[in-house]
């Protein structure tokens, strides 16, 4: 499973999932992109593969510990349809 920003693939250090969402450590640039999306509006957050294939994420939590962050990411909406 990665995580889709805009238009970016990122792919976490480990991901976790969990029933409606995921659980990603992450580092340096994957990061840094996660929270200017969060934070700052620039791309939306999507999940690609798995169960949460399509579908847009919120972030709900992040934890940093030493040289890793662990961000939660929850279902944010329906799958969205690929035209």
């Amino acid at each position: 499973m990665d995580i889709i920003i805009g238009t970016d693939r990122i792919t976490p250090q480990a991901i976790h999932p969990f029933a409606g969402g995921v659980i990603a450590t992450l580092r340096g640039e994957a990061l840094k992109a996660v929270l200017d999306a969060t934070f700052r509006g620039k791309g939306s957050i999507e999940m690609s593969g798995g169960d949460l294939d399509r579908r847009p994420m919120s972030v709900t939590a992040i934890e940093m510990s030493g040289q890793d962050t662990t961000v939660t990411l929850v279902c944010a909406g329906p799958r969205r349809d690929l035209h």
